[in-house]
């Protein structure tokens, strides 16, 4: 008896770690919106993200942008590409007195 194969390849295996990324919040909040959109884990779309970039290759395609696009102005993210390297904290205190 022939039995159907699912168009997805075997899974790879690989070793996961824990880790303690720290991310601006509108970010953060963009990018697990939109792994939720697409059923995926935060760590899953990450992992999507940073392989397609090494190898210089686009990760979204024209719908997913859009997506994003909208997203962002739902979560008041109006940082791009521009502030990459440029972000910084204010200091501790400073945020304890608000």
């Amino acid at each position: 008896m022939a039995t159907s194969r699912s168009a997805r390849p075997d899974p790879l295996l690989v070793e996961r770690i824990q880790t303690g990324v720290r991310l601006e919040k509108r970010l953060l909040k963009v990018l697990k919106a939109f792994a939720d959109y697409h059923d995926l884990t935060l760590g899953d779309l990450l992992e999507g993200i940073v392989l397609h970039a090494f190898e210089g290759k686009a990760p979204f395609g024209a719908d997913s942008l859009t997506r994003i696009k909208e997203l962002k102005k739902v979560f008041g993210l109006t940082l791009n590409a521009s502030h990459a390297h440029k972000l910084r904290e204010e200091p501790r205190r400073a945020r304890k007195r608000r």
